[in-house]
């Protein structure tokens, strides 16, 4: 992100030149420079930084000597903001946090989020559209540093995107009783979502719909795939359906049901969906086991095969058993894997069987 002020501060030294008043204030901070220097030199070399200022604005916040070190070294840039644009992030960014403690703690993790003034307008604008919306200021938070590029937007684009959705959920047969909570949950799992067009997310549900998908199961789709249909195309969607229904021989009726079984039929590219077929059938794993459970096609080609290892070694023959014992997450996997365990190791005693006592 180094565009990040970059283009707002330029320089009149030699090229190469760096700030050595700079340099010496980042010093005093015991700021590793070298690591500066290595990550973003640019920042050096501007003649207007602010390096005394903004450190004594994140002290004042509760940052101690370590934690402005490390928030200078992660995001160099800061130090070219003005003292006026980190106070006004400051008060923006208290609209949302439970205190100053909080803001320090999240600008340590993602100091970039939290520097990128640039866009401050259209952030205010979000995070008071996010809260009318009904979204927690804990989520906010979080979309703040994880999504920070959702607040760089119109507020009245993403709102479009919103209304969109809602309008899609109604006309799939939702119920406006569990609207909100469907989109609250859908932007909690994917706020990437508001980076589409209203157009895009119309394209790729009509899609579904040309395939003989029902209301009901696009909505089904829809969930299980916590909006990241939308960041799809109905080109890709396509591919991926005709690689499955080649890959498992099945017509159309057969292919829709693998599909609403396991959404990453629709959501993988083929390539992605080919490697992991083929690491599959590597491992004498057949076509209509994989047909039977493809949810393990979500799964990548390295975790099948350190799974089939761990349940090799305790005498498990994927080959002729069902692929559940290798699906779900890594705690889903440990579980069925500690049952499989538990099951060898336990004695097998019958209780009306005699019992060879020797005098």
């Amino acid at each position: 992100r180094s565009f990040l002020g970059h283009s707002s501060y330029t320089t009149d030294r030699k090229s190469g030149e760096e700030n050595q008043k700079t340099i010496q204030s980042l010093y005093e901070l015991s700021v590793d420079v070298k690591k500066v220097r290595r990550l973003k030199e640019w920042v050096l070399l501007q003649d207007v930084a602010y390096v005394k200022e903004i450190a004594a604005i994140l002290q004042e916040m509760g940052a101690d000597e370590t934690s402005v070190a490390s928030i200078l070294e992660r995001c160099p840039e800061a130090i070219l903001r003005t003292p006026a644009e980190i106070n006004s992030q400051r008060t923006l960014w208290q609209l949302v946090c439970q205190n100053e403690k909080q803001m320090i703690k999240l600008i340590e993790q993602f100091p970039e989020s939290f520097f990128t003034t640039k866009y401050h307008e259209n952030q205010k604008a979000n995070i008071l559209f996010f809260q009318e919306l009904g979204l927690k200021n804990n989520i906010i938070t979080r979309f703040l540093t994880s999504a920070p590029n959702i607040f760089y937007n119109p507020a009245e684009k993403n709102k479009d995107v919103i209304e969109t959705l809602q309008r899609s959920y109604l006309s799939l047969g939702g119920s406006d009783a569990n609207m909100k909570i469907w989109i609250m949950k859908l932007l909690s799992q994917n706020p990437f979502i508001l980076l589409n067009t209203s157009t895009a997310i119309q394209e790729n549900l009509e899609f579904l719909q040309k395939n003989d998908f029902t209301d009901q199961e696009v909505l089904q789709l829809l969930s299980k795939l916590k909006g990241f249909i939308f960041q799809l195309t109905p080109t890709t969607m396509q591919k991926s359906m005709v690689f499955s229904k080649n890959a498992f021989k099945c017509n159309d009726q057969e292919l829709k049901q693998l599909v609403l079984k396991c959404p990453a039929l629709l959501y993988y590219s083929v390539p992605i969906l080919e490697e992991r077929l083929q690491g599959l059938l590597k491992e004498g794993i057949s076509i209509a086991q994989i047909r039977e459970t493809p949810m393990v096609l979500e799964l990548t080609t390295q975790i099948v095969q350190y799974r089939i290892k761990k349940l090799s070694a305790l005498g498990y023959d994927i080959k002729s058993g069902t692929l559940e014992s290798l699906n779900g997450t890594k705690k889903d996997f440990e579980v069925n894997y500690g049952k499989i365990q538990s099951k060898k190791e336990r004695p097998i005693f019958n209780p009306v069987a005699p019992l060879n006592i020797e005098d």
